[in-house]
């Protein structure tokens, strides 16, 4: 996972001659509704321009706009974009939200079979790219998940008097999508700004897509994720949950439901991880926001559960850093995220402070039991005695571990 616009530049085929590898891909970019994906696009565009690329050899579409609803019909789109292409130069064709376009995939596949255009979509959910897509594609395609900012790049923003923690409760109250920061010093703007971002996406993205017109139950459900962010639930307990506060629903209805806001990006799950055995477990999960600043838009009572929303900010922090992340499993107790990347494993506890003998402990006692030689990580808010070791196992400021360069 990214998040960066001008950071993912380097995800993109520079413009070369037809030949290279990256350009003879087409190129995916996934992610949630105003994370930066049209940014993205544009700042590529402009690169183009600057390094001898002609405005006739760009072709762009962007299908939130109603100029190209016609454009819809995906022969239409065909038609409208070989009668721009130019003959004898490489084209660029730029497709924004193409999710829109029933059938979509057709379009894209006949313009990767020609030597001469270079094809970039974006898309506004997870499953745009799970059908005929991915079959057609397979092996021919790259594709980039982007994340609205990580707190290293939303403090870039922040005025350079703030201190780290300063920077942070800005972070976790404003939002980490870019538009918000800025509205910082206005908090009903910020809050009709990702009101009008969750709207869009709900109806959008998510009802829209499982053909529900049950909004009530869905935002229902979306409250009792926010209230409960980095506890193990499951549909069934989801369901007792919502039944006994007046709201009754069954478990199949749950499944269908998180799927749906799995799918639109507005939350994450993370699996449990058998420790010891080394193997997923199918029973329980945790559900994490693609924002924390969301929670607000279910929670009066923002100050409390502060533990759970710094969970949130790491686990998507891991997202971004390109790693398999599952909640770790003991047969006493748990790792907050088990980390798997390249054949190799980490380990992360996450707390507010461990300046307390007894909460050290604590924390410490489930990575102290796991036998494996891989590097284990304790991350807190302390700033006395930010950093340590304990027998191999780091301690460190998580503010500062946000901030490190391979974020």
């Amino acid at each position: 996972m990214a998040s960066s616009p001008q950071k993912n530049l380097q995800f993109i085929s520079p413009p070369k001659e037809a030949g290279d590898f990256l350009q003879n891909q087409v190129k995916v970019i996934s992610g949630v509704r105003r994370c930066g994906k049209s940014t993205l696009f544009y700042l590529y565009r402009q690169y183009l321009l600057q390094h001898g690329v002609m405005p006739e050899q760009i072709i762009t579409i962007n299908f939130e706009d109603l100029a190209y609803e016609s454009l819809c019909e995906y022969h239409a789109l065909y038609r409208y974009i070989i009668e721009r292409m130019q003959a004898d130069k490489m084209n660029y064709i730029f497709l924004d939200e193409i999710q829109h376009v029933k059938n979509f995939e057709k379009v894209v596949d006949s313009l990767f079979i020609k030597d001469n255009a270079d094809v970039y979509i974006t898309g506004s959910n997870a499953y745009f790219m799970s059908g005929d897509l991915a079959t057609l594609l397979t092996g021919r395609y790259v594709e980039l998940s982007m994340l609205p900012l990580s707190f290293h790049e939303f403090s870039q923003g922040m005025p350079g008097n703030m201190s780290l923690s300063e920077q942070y409760n800005a972070y976790i109250r404003i939002s980490s999508f870019p538009y918000a920061l800025q509205f910082q010093d206005d908090s009903q703007a910020v809050e009709e700004y990702l009101s009008g971002i969750y709207n869009t996406i709900l109806v959008k993205d998510t009802l829209r897509r499982m053909r529900s017109s049950d909004t009530m139950m869905v935002e229902s459900l979306m409250k009792f994720l926010a209230a409960n962010i980095g506890s193990l639930i499951s549909p069934n307990k989801i369901a007792n949950s919502m039944t006994r506060a007046g709201r009754k629903i069954d478990n199949k209805t749950v499944e269908k439901y998180l799927q749906g806001l799995k799918d639109s990006l507005l939350i994450y799950q993370a699996d449990r991880f058998d420790v010891r055995g080394k193997q997923l477990l199918k029973i329980n999960a945790k559900y994490y926001l693609v924002d924390p600043a969301f929670r607000r838009l279910f929670i009066n009572d923002t100050g409390r559960d502060t533990g759970h929303i710094l969970e949130n900010v790491v686990y998507l922090e891991l997202l971004r850093r390109g790693d398999k992340v599952y909640v770790g499993q003991l047969p006493r107790g748990e790792i907050d995220f088990v980390v798997e990347k390249s054949g190799t494993r980490k380990y992360y506890q996450v707390a507010e402070s461990t300046l307390l003998p007894e909460v050290l402990e604590r924390e410490l006692k489930p990575l102290q039991s796991v036998p494996d030689q891989y590097l284990k990580y304790l991350l807190t808010l302390d700033e006395i005695a930010p950093e340590a070791d304990y027998d191999g196992i780091k301690k460190k400021n998580v503010l500062r571990w946000l901030l490190e360069p391979n974020s």
